[in-house]
């Protein structure tokens, strides 16, 4: 049949893998002396392949009750009738049920699961007298626990598949932001510049003939006008670059360093698992910061202290300059940084002690890399 496959491809082949644990219920079944019970047995065997196969296909909780309840009778039949033994194909309904993401159905079907276990060790033990109780235990053990680790693993991986997603419109709402900002500095820079240009243009045009003089001043300021838009063009094209810390920090210190200011920085070399947002982020607060520190601190030693510490990754730029007057309003580049940092839930604080002391504080979401039932 066109585009049939036994299992899911995106389970690759560990489905196939699994199917090793049913060689041993194979085995006892095939010791059997009457052919009614081979028969009996093998359908059974079956039946049960067919509701492990399908159980990576369902759609609905109606169906995927249905095939979990089919094998764990199935695991209940095989033990009590055939041997006690059977009791480890637990291991299969015990292993998707670990796949129900919702709390209350994985806490029904688990207690109705370990009733069914234990109430079919007992009477597998009933008329088994000489099973090794022990042995059936230890396995009972870990059959039952492992839903449990299947569960919490496949909770995990939904709340990354979340944390992605969320992650993802984050990324599309800033760069939705960031077309908008781009906009509105057109708007604000190069649309007063280019009209200055075109009325420049006319005056040109009128004056070329009766004040030749004149008109070679406008073409200068002409010229200084489009050099200027051309400036603020080239300006607009390096923001949209991303930046990383790493580099930032370098750029920094040929800043300050140009200015007579010893720079020193404590912290780590690699920024790579840094989200690229947060990245740019701080990035641009660092820029700003050494920006202002060379135009305003008169200081003669700067530093940058980065750490990572319980989620939260922290940057300290202290300078030995005059301080910042606490009175007065924070200018553009300021209010910049802060715009930014709200982005990515980040805050700063400054203190005046000694110099500034500018502290950049951004908690981070650590990504750990479907079935919802």
């Amino acid at each position: 049949m066109k585009g049939f496959s036994i299992f899911p491809k995106r389970e690759s082949y560990l489905p196939y893998v699994y199917l090793i644990y049913i060689t041993a219920p194979l085995y006892n079944i095939s010791q059997l002396e009457n052919n009614f019970g081979l028969v009996f047995g093998f359908v059974l065997i079956g039946l049960f392949l067919l509701a492990y196969r399908q159980l990576y296909w369902v759609k609905t909780w109606g169906q995927f009750i249905f095939w979990v309840c089919v094998q764990i009778g199935i695991v209940v039949i095989l033990s009590i009738w055939n041997t006690p033994y059977n009791i480890f194909l637990g291991f299969y309904p015990g292993f998707f049920i670990g796949w129900i993401t919702d709390k209350k159905r994985f806490q029904t079907l688990m207690a109705i699961f370990i009733t069914t276990i234990i109430g079919t060790i007992y009477v597998a033990y009933l008329n088994y007298p000489d099973l090794v109780l022990f042995q059936i235990l230890l396995f009972l053990i870990v059959m039952i626990g492992s839903p449990f680790g299947f569960h919490n693993f496949n909770k995990q991986m939904q709340l990354e598949k979340e944390l992605d997603k969320a992650n993802k419109q984050v990324k599309e709402l800033v760069q939705k932001e960031e077309r908008h900002r781009i906009a509105r500095d057109l708007h604000d820079t190069l649309g007063h510049t280019l009209s200055l240009i075109t009325l420049q243009s006319q005056l040109v045009q009128k004056l070329i003939k009766q004040q030749p003089e004149k008109a070679v001043k406008e073409t200068r300021e002409i010229e200084a006008a489009s050099r200027a838009a051309l400036k603020q063009t080239r300006e607009l094209v390096s923001a949209m670059r991303t930046l990383k810390v790493d580099e930032e920090i370098k750029e920094m210190e040929k800043i300050v360093t140009a200015a007579g200011i010893n720079f020193t920085y404590q912290g780590p070399e690699d920024f790579s698992n840094l989200p690229p947002l947060t990245q740019n982020m701080v990035a641009m607060c660092i820029r700003e910061a050494g920006t202002n520190i060379v135009k305003h601190s008169q200081a003669t030693t700067c530093s940058i202290d980065i750490r990572l510490d319980n989620g939260i990754f922290s940057i300290v730029i202290q300078d030995d300059g005059t301080g910042i007057d606490e009175d007065i309003t924070f200018g553009n580049g300021l209010k910049g940084m802060k715009e930014r940092l709200t982005f990515i839930e980040g805050d700063f604080h400054i203190i005046n002690e000694q110099g500034t002391c500018l502290n950049i504080t951004v908690p981070l979401i650590l990504n750990q890399k479907e079935i919802g039932i």
